[in-house]
């Protein structure tokens, strides 16, 4: 049985101010500091708002154990804008590697778990977000990446 929130891929960071995050981070030694690489177009593609999506602004740096994601969201509404309102920046979600998208997906669902978000791409990478705030403390996601 593959069990998909198991290897931890990021750990994601809603701020309000990704260039005076960055420089912070910086300061401390953190970086080098990315550019989210957005991949190639999703075939499947359902977010709560599209335009919001696409204007979030990410930045990532890896670090030797995982990759730290720092999100603004932009003005428009989002779940990312709605936690940086309601909680102030922090931890909006961790997100894990799996090597099936649509097994973690469908095995998420039988516990219970519902969609915020997803992508996918020809080739099965992609993204699913879960609503797990509630239980976890934070959103959980799982990724596979494009080869």
């Amino acid at each position: 049985m593959t069990h998909h929130f198991r290897t931890l891929h990021h750990v994601c960071v809603v701020v309000a101010d990704l260039d005076r995050s960055v420089a912070y981070y910086e300061s401390l030694g953190i970086g080098p500091w990315y550019d989210y690489p957005k991949g190639t177009p999703y075939v499947e593609y359902e977010v709560p708002n599209a335009e919001a999506s696409a204007a979030m602004r990410y930045k990532c740096a890896d670090l030797d154990n995982v990759q730290l994601q720092l999100c603004e969201p932009p003005p428009l509404d989002s779940p990312q804008r709605r936690f940086l309102e309601e909680f102030g920046e922090g931890v909006y979600h961790l997100g894990f590697e799996s090597p099936d998208l649509a097994d973690a997906e469908s095995r998420a669902g039988a516990l219970g778990l519902d969609v915020i978000a997803r992508g996918r791409r020809s080739d099965g990478s992609g993204f699913c977000y879960f609503d797990t705030r509630k239980g976890a403390g934070v959103t959980l996601e799982v990724r596979r990446t494009q080869h």
